[in-house]
């Protein structure tokens, strides 16, 4: 099982793990992660830095390589699954190395509907379908947010004050940051900056994606769905929602309220 991994790496007091469901902020956090950590840096390859540790595809001297990293680790996870976040213009190869690289839990992982609509009541009627449970996921990460080593993060906090955010985390983290950082920190971790620079974010992306990371770092909004799903399709979620994960919990992902969310009761 690829999360067995988890159980080899050898862990270091101060690892940082990003853990998310697919296609929610993964890539910006990590480059803003690593950011703080170099102050800034404008050399560093996010995405070599920062693998995928679970994911079946990831080369097998992975652990060796984050063994060898003198600055502080910073890892991605989407446990529980070892499936991609979904893109429509992903590459016929890379299907082909998810469904038939050995290891594979279930059945092959699909090409999407192209009806958008379709895809999202697919994926709400089915919990996340053709991936792994949304809502088992965000309940297990919210029922766990007064730990002293977790917090949770909402891109859309991340997309209105990224500063602020930055600030937060790197509390959090314990990094200090010099002032005169931030302006190299916040112009590395914008869309125009990342689409620009695809072999410091994660060069696998302009392999695995038509268009490469200009496909996977898309627009970076939310809302975008407004005009393709109903007055209908939004409420079969919002109650989907309140029953999987409470009031506090539903409230919170769809609002982004910019408290930290362990001081919810």
């Amino acid at each position: 099982m690829p999360w067995q991994v988890w159980r080899r790496l050898r862990f270091r007091p101060d690892d940082i793990v990003i853990a998310s469901w697919a296609k929610s902020g993964t890539t910006l956090t990590q480059q803003l992660v690593g950011q703080l950590i170099t102050g800034g840096s404008a050399e560093l390859a996010t995405g070599d830095a920062s693998p995928w540790l679970d994911m079946r595809v990831m080369p097998p001297n992975t652990l060796e390589l984050l063994e060898a990293q003198s600055h502080r680790r910073f890892i991605k996870t989407h446990l529980p699954t070892t499936a991609l976040p979904y893109d429509p213009n992903a590459t016929d190869a890379w299907y082909d190395s998810l469904n038939n690289t050995p290891g594979l839990v279930g059945p092959p992982i699909p090409r999407a509907d192209p009806d958008p609509r379709a895809y999202f009541l697919n994926w709400l009627r089915k919990d996340g379908a053709p991936f792994w449970p949304f809502f088992s996921h965000m309940r297990g990460w919210w029922n766990v947010r007064q730990l002293p080593n977790v917090l949770l993060v909402h891109f859309n906090n991340l997309r209105a004050d990224l500063k602020g955010e930055g600030r937060r985390i790197a509390d959090f983290l314990g990094i200090q940051v010099d002032e005169e950082r931030w302006p190299a920190i916040l112009e590395h971790c914008s869309m125009d900056w990342m689409r620009a620079h695809p072999d410091k974010v994660n060069s696998t992306l302009e392999a695995i994606w038509q268009d490469g990371i200009n496909d996977f770092v898309f627009k970076g909004t939310n809302g975008r769905w407004r005009d393709t799903l109903t007055a209908e399709d939004c409420a079969e979620y919002e109650q989907a929602a309140r029953q999987a994960l409470g009031e506090e919990c539903a409230a919170w992902l769809q609002t982004a309220d910019p408290l930290d969310p362990r001081n919810v009761a």
